[in-house]
């Protein structure tokens, strides 16, 4: 027997996908990437914002053409369990994130077998990235309850995981090759806060222990949870990439009331202040969402002084999606769909050129970096570094050499040139 799985969504979504590949093969059924080789097809999917349901929807019709046995897992199945059986009949097995402990016995069920057994579980996982890198997820769920945002409604309160079955974990990814681990959850910084005796400070302080790691990056930091404590711990050790993804979503004061964010647009830009000052070769990355409910043109203009002043290195936006559920889809003075384009266009083509000006000060530095693949039509390696992050979220870096390398060979390399996104440099010996 074969699976094929698809794994729609963010790196936490992958994490989860990983684990049941482990539970398929714990069971002996083998791995595929070709789906038309596969028994069993299983999408796990992503239920976050309106686009990436309709991604979910659509994949799973595709997968539906093969005609192999379906099974649709996932954050949009936890959402709309009920809705999806009704309208896809064609799918043989909806399995909700609340059924992953049952996960083997509902198997069983539809394929009219005794043969699966066993958990899903994180510290159990068949890793689908290159093996010079792996995802740590260090906490399930959200306690934040942003008005915007389904997580805590998909996924349940925050629960951190314990910090002796994480070290297992990455010393286990270590054995096997791992140089770069990244250190994922819904809200990073709030790591151990509902355990005892340790937080993400302890954490991170015991990973570092773990020398085979050349990188250990950190995704998903909450701007008020940002201790001085953990920038320090960024600044001195440099095995800790002195990336700060740091989700803001908003400046105004007025509109972060609204989202029921904690925090304001002084607060902000204080806190990006000081991670410069403490970390001088700090790369700021954020996320915006533009046109939510009741953002007038005075918060967005508010918006537009603050990306201008920070100057982050990395800025994506989402326009306003209502979800299903959640409390800013009831709110009133909802912005037109015209309206959110406009300031999402506005907003990203302020960024285009802040981050144009902020490569071309890159010229002439060098740094240290991952081989992480080879792009024929540039004829130049592909280099993530702690300038970039994984998943292709930010700009790549095309990197020169008559050299050979492999992937996640560590190498050093000066910025030759740069333009909006994208660096380019040549590999160089120290």
């Amino acid at each position: 027997m074969k699976v094929g799985i698809v794994s729609l969504g963010c790196a936490k979504n992958l994490v989860d996908s990983e684990s049941i590949a482990y539970l398929f093969q714990d069971n002996n059924v083998d791995i595929v990437n070709d789906i038309e080789e596969a028994d069993i097809i299983l999408v796990n999917t992503c239920g976050f914002i309106e686009a990436s349901k309709k991604e979910s929807i659509d994949t799973i019709f595709e997968m539906i053409k093969y005609h192999k046995i379906l099974i649709v897992s996932g954050c949009l199945v936890e959402r709309y369990k009920e809705e999806l059986i009704k309208e896809i009949p064609e799918v043989d097995l909806f399995i909700s994130i609340k059924d992953y402990p049952h996960f083997a016995d509902l198997l069983n069920e539809v394929l009219k077998t005794k043969q699966f057994k066993g958990e899903i579980s994180n510290n159990k996982r068949v890793i689908s990235t290159q093996p010079y890198t792996a995802y740590l997820k260090i906490s399930e769920g959200c306690n934040n309850c942003c008005t915007y945002c389904a997580i805590p409604l998909i996924r349940g309160h925050f629960r951190s995981f314990e910090e002796k079955d994480l070290l297992d974990q990455a010393k286990n990814l270590a054995s096997r090759g791992v140089k770069e681990l990244v250190v994922i959850s819904q809200d990073t910084t709030r790591y151990g806060e509902d355990l005892k005796n340790t937080n993400i400070i302890s954490l991170l302080t015991k990973l570092l222990e773990i020398k085979e790691f050349e990188y250990i990056r950190l995704l998903y930091l909450y701007p008020d949870e940002i201790s001085d404590e953990l920038i320090d711990l960024i600044g001195k050790n440099p095995s800790l990439t002195p990336y700060f993804d740091v989700p803001v979503q908003h400046a105004s004061s007025s509109v972060l009331k609204r989202m029921n964010r904690r925090g304001n647009e002084i607060f902000l830009k204080d806190l990006f202040k000081k991670i410069r000052n403490k970390v001088p070769n700090a790369i700021l990355r954020t996320t915006l969402i533009v046109g939510f409910a009741g953002e007038t043109e005075e918060d967005f203009k508010i918006l537009e002084d603050f990306v201008k002043e920070v100057r982050f290195d990395h800025l994506g936006a989402f326009t306003y999606s209502p979800e299903d559920g959640t409390v800013g889809a009831k709110l009133p003075n909802q912005v037109p769909e015209r309206i959110k384009k406009q300031r999402y266009q506005k907003i990203m083509k302020l960024q285009q050129k802040i981050s144009y000006e902020n490569n071309q000060k890159r010229i002439g530095k060098t740094s240290d970096g991952l081989i992480v693949g080879f792009d024929d039509e540039k004829n130049a390696y592909l280099v993530r570094c702690g300038f970039n992050a994984p998943d292709e979220i930010d700009g790549n870096i095309y990197c020169y050499s008559e050299n050979k390398y492999n992937l996640g060979d560590k190498i050093y390399f000066e910025v030759v040139d740069a333009d909006n996104y994208d660096l380019y440099g040549k590999i160089i010996t120290l």
